[in-house]
């Protein structure tokens, strides 16, 4: 069976998030011989389209519309409804991101679409049901999931399933909505977070815990995810300790990251900040503690004081990144 698949693809700042891309290598498991369609929004869409195509999208929607530089609920869910009335697909595939987790329920139930979320991997099995794999109990077990019927809409977790380059030369299809009076209005967006790397598909992640002991200690942790081009996160405990805010929260009731890299500094390890981080590539722990239990976790462990290990490591990783390759 081959599926028409629809990548509903996500912006920040006028940028495709690294997310949807990997949406579209999801996208093309799902589809088998079928057709990989992607939709971008916005008054910058269009510039994306070459990008969009060599990822794979075998047709690229254009929905050229300032309205929808910033997500609105409303608008949005108006727009992706006359999209999939035109394209009428068999698979939905979207970012499990803040936007993802808003509109992707309300388009299950008015479609009558099935919705697996927050999902870490995909494939196909040997009845070509659509099988997805979801980490649960704080990722200490994986379950299998598919679809009871024969369309549905998936979130996928950033970080997880790697992008595929697929040159080909995807068609532009440019599409108008038709906008009806919103029930919502939007009069400000505040934006918390500073840091110019998204925590949530970062790469590399530098987070502190109380073991930071001010909001000065932060600049350090700052400035160590500066060099590695990365982002900085926080505990929960460090958050209430108000050293940061809260936006950078990892954890089982902060976000939930994946990246190549995360270095823990001052951080205990206890099993709320573990159910964020734990399924990261690489895991360095720096804490004074030897008991402390975020080395059972660990790939690399360094016993010390973060504000003396920190320094050098900039320091390190700056004359690395600074020499000439050999």
């Amino acid at each position: 069976m081959n599926r028409n698949v629809l990548v509903l693809s996500e912006m920040k700042g006028f940028q495709i998030r690294n997310v949807s891309i990997e949406g579209l290598a999801a996208a093309k498991k799902a589809a088998g011989e079928g057709k990989v369609v992607t939709a971008a929004v916005g008054s910058k869409a269009e510039q994306h389209a070459n990008l969009l195509s060599q990822y794979g999208a075998d047709q690229i929607y254009i929905v050229q519309n300032k309205e929808l530089d910033e997500y609105h609920p409303d608008l949005y869910f108006q727009a992706y409804v006359q999209l999939i009335h035109e394209i009428n697909p068999d698979v939905i595939i979207m970012g499990h991101t803040g936007n993802g987790r808003d509109i992707a329920p309300r388009l299950a139930a008015r479609f009558d679409y099935g919705l697996i979320g927050d999902c870490i991997d995909i494939d196909v099995d040997c009845d070509n049901k659509v099988v997805l794999t979801r980490s649960v109990y704080s990722g200490k077990l994986f379950e299998k999931k598919r679809f009871t019927g024969d369309k549905g809409i998936i979130t996928i977790r950033p970080n997880n399933i790697a992008p595929v380059e697929n040159p080909g030369r995807g068609e532009i299809v440019p599409f108008t909505i038709e906008e009806a009076p919103l029930r919502t209005l939007i009069k400000d967006i505040v934006r918390k977070a500073a840091d110019t790397v998204d925590l949530s598909e970062a790469k590399v992640i530098v987070s502190g815990g109380r073991g930071v002991k001010s909001a000065r200690g932060f600049t350090l942790l700052k400035e160590l995810a500066d060099v590695l081009n990365g982002a900085v996160g926080a505990s929960r405990g460090a958050c209430d300790a108000e050293y940061c805010d809260y936006a950078l929260q990892i954890g089982q009731t902060g976000k939930v990251v994946t990246p190549d890299l995360y270095i823990a500094c001052g951080i205990s390890g206890a099993i709320q900040h573990v159910a964020g981080m734990s399924n990261s590539k690489v895991i360095v722990a720096i804490n004074k503690d030897p008991e402390a239990p975020i080395f059972d976790i660990a790939d690399f462990g360094i016993v010390g004081d973060l504000f003396e290990i920190v320094p050098v490591l900039i320091k390190e990783f700056s004359n690395a990144l600074l020499s000439p390759a050999k």
